[in-house]
């Protein structure tokens, strides 16, 4: 009746997963009841839970990220406390413990913090920059969010229903295969993966299908504002790797539930298959997060100098050339594997080769803030701290790329601190950029600045004392996911490495900080013009919040910088009487198709991991049946009346009246 899902899946000897699990259901349950006491469940069904609105899916994916940033931060606390303390001795930390942690760290980090929040900001913003009312296909877009919620819930309920993998974020054959890991931890990081994978493959195809076909007039290509660019690029890489991630996750789902051995050296497969596959999507997955960053940090400088960006097209040519080699590189990931010095070497150089796009982006943003008025603003302090500490991480990664150097280095703490060098510098930092960047658009009023400014020094300071040290270590010979050591000279660096933890756990709280600071007083805070940077770009061009169809009408894009220059002429124009016609707007209709979708899915994934077959034709048949239901509805739009777009754009205008005298010159 339920499969392998009996009363010992729950680790009651285990106090620090239970207390976990009780402190995450209090929470739940708390938001729930303050929802249901103050009346407000049903306004988030209907304005949240159901909504298509780019913009409100948007913040529900950062909304996601940020969640799932305090569980896989805990999971980063605990291993480096770990290794502080575990010189000659357990820790605190049982091995099959410390094991889970740093497979849940990593697999939450990349898949439920970076991808939902690249995705988050690409949902908010790119629309509002094309100058187009939604993405191509809104209830899609919905149910791609609820499906990477779906992957999250389940790593979550891993917690306490059972165990996670012991693998590492990446299940590597023959540990992830049955024979070595019996128990259910490696099926719930393949169908958490296998399920968000899906919604991250919908996302992709949507946000390249918008770029692609929902341009505004005069928007071409070359007028388009970089993150859109970088948008694009990413996406396309998300199209192309997604399916071989999805296509090996599959084959080693069927090798564990059907024995068919793709990866079982000793019965015919071949793991080394696994090996390529995997970084096949792997390395292309690490531009598939940082390039947005790129787009953000373009957006930023630009702004914050009050400057075009410098070498507009170069930086186009660097964003594809990037999207086509990172397809080129994986092979550098092992170089051990003794395909022979000629392969190697083609690898090793094109992983080199790469250095250079990135490096005239690098150059472009500092000619754009050369002679410029640099404004240093929260989110140009995360640009600033970007560029000094990606070059760090890329200059390793040349290092690397180096054939025998990797044979020295590949396994060690150097590679992980190279990594996080690159995703939190490049990634995390652009993320953050972002979040503060385009929150007054998103809500209406902007973030405290001093305490951003403080989160932002505690995660710098935090980051170098943290990962240095790993270099270090990693160069005398410290091999990774140690639960404990015996080698005296490794545990300075360890001490050293906890203490950064400390103040990178303090940035966290002056994150949590601002937001709750910022609401408190959101009225001083807030902004009635829609432009509080002075911006460039079209999302700058309506109001803040944007109403649903965010443009009453579709803007007429001339130039580079659209915003820009329409603000260089606003003066003459507002200063015309007439006004123009205003006409009925058709919007899609708000949906549950995604969440009723995601509760089906969720309900036969969690089936699938315990082999509850009925379950999973239950869920199965769910999902099916709300797919029909969704193509046979008969009212999927709703109209907005002239009357009530030309109220909304006058309240706008009047605002942007007195903006006119405080616009800067072009």
């Amino acid at each position: 009746m339920l499969g392998k899902l009996d009363w010992s899946a729950i680790p009651i000897d285990q106090p620090i997963p239970l207390v976990a699990a009780a402190v995450v259901l209090v929470a739940i349950l708390g938001v729930l009841g303050w929802a249901l006491v103050k009346g407000y469940m049903p306004y988030l069904w209907s304005e949240w839970i159901t909504s298509v609105d780019h913009k409100r899916i948007g913040v529900m994916y950062v909304l996601l990220a940020s969640v799932m940033l305090l569980r896989g931060g805990s999971d980063a606390i605990m291993m480096r406390a770990q290794q502080a303390i575990a010189y000659q001795s357990n820790g605190y930390l049982p091995p099959e413990h410390f094991n889970q942690i740093f497979s849940a760290h990593g697999t939450i980090m990349i898949f439920f913090v970076a991808m939902p929040f690249v995705i988050g900001l690409m949902n908010l913003v790119v629309p509002l920059q094309l100058g187009v009312r939604d993405v191509a296909f809104p209830t899609l877009n919905s149910v791609g969010f609820w499906l990477t919620a779906t992957g999250a819930l389940l790593v979550n309920v891993s917690l306490v229903i059972g165990e996670f993998a012991r693998t590492g974020w990446l299940p590597f054959p023959p540990l992830s295969e049955l024979t070595y890991s019996p128990g259910v931890g490696v099926d719930y990081y393949l169908w958490s993966l296998l399920i968000s994978g899906v919604g991250t493959l919908v996302a992709g195809i949507n946000l390249v299908t918008t770029v692609l076909k929902l341009r505004t007039r005069g928007m071409t290509y070359l007028r388009m504002p970089m993150f859109c660019w970088t948008t694009l690029a990413s996406n396309l890489l998300i199209i192309a790797a997604f399916p071989i991630l999805t296509a090996t996750l599959t084959m080693l789902m069927l090798d564990r539930y059907f024995g068919f051995h793709f990866f079982t050296n000793e019965a015919g497969g071949n793991m080394m298959m696994f090996m390529n596959l995997i970084w096949a999507w792997g390395h292309p997955e690490v531009y598939i997060l940082v390039l947005p960053a790129f787009g953000i940090f373009s957006e930023v400088v630009s702004t914050f100098s009050s400057k075009s960006l410098f070498g507009y097209r170069s930086m186009v040519l660097a964003t594809m050339a990037i999207c086509v080699i990172s397809f080129m590189v994986w092979l550098h990931h092992f170089f051990t594997m003794g395909a022979g010095p000629e392969v190697n070497a083609i690898f090793g150089i094109a992983s080199m080769i790469i250095a250079v796009p990135t490096g005239v982006k690098i150059y472009n943003w500092l000619f754009t803030m050369y002679g410029g008025k640099v404004r240093f603003t929260t989110p140009m302090l995360w640009a600033i701290g970007f560029m000094v500490t990606f070059m760090l991480g890329g200059l390793t990664g040349v290092l690397l790329a180096v054939p025998p150097a990797d044979f020295v280095l590949h396994n060690s703490l150097f590679l992980v601190a190279h990594f996080h060098n690159v995703i939190i510098g490049g990634v995390l930092f652009g993320a953050f950029a972002g979040y503060t960047y385009w929150f007054p658009k998103a809500f209406g009023f902007r973030l405290h600045e001093g305490l951003g400014k403080a989160a932002f020094w505690f995660t710098l300071v935090g980051f170098y004392v943290t990962f240095v040290p790993l270099y270090a270590a990693g160069l005398l010979g410290m091999t990774r996911r140690m639960q404990h050591y015996d080698v005296a000279a490794w545990r300075p660096w360890m001490i050293v490495a906890g203490i950064g933890t400390i103040l990178l756990t303090v940035a966290i709280v002056f994150q949590v900080l601002q937001l709750a600071v910022s609401i408190r007083h959101r009225a001083q805070l807030r902004d009635t013009t829609g432009d509080p940077w002075d911006g460039r770009s079209l999302e700058w061009a309506t109001s803040s919040p944007p109403p649903a169809f965010n443009f009453a009408i579709s803007p007429d894009v001339r130039g580079e910088d659209a915003y820009w220059d329409m603000k260089g002429h606003a003066k003459q124009r507002l200063l015309e009487p007439k006004e123009p016609e205003y006409r009925d707007i058709e919007m899609p209709r708000n949906s549950p198709t995604g969440f009723v979708c995601a509760f089906f899915a969720a309900v036969m994934g969690f089936a699938l991991i315990w082999h509850i077959w009925w379950m999973v034709a239950l869920g199965g048949i769910g999902a099916f049946a709300t797919f029909v239901v969704f193509a046979w509805r008969d009212h999927d739009e709703y109209i907005i009346p002239a009357a009530e777009v030309a109220r909304i754009d006058r309240a706008n205008i009047e605002e942007r009246r007195k903006l006119v005298s405080l616009a800067g010159s072009p």
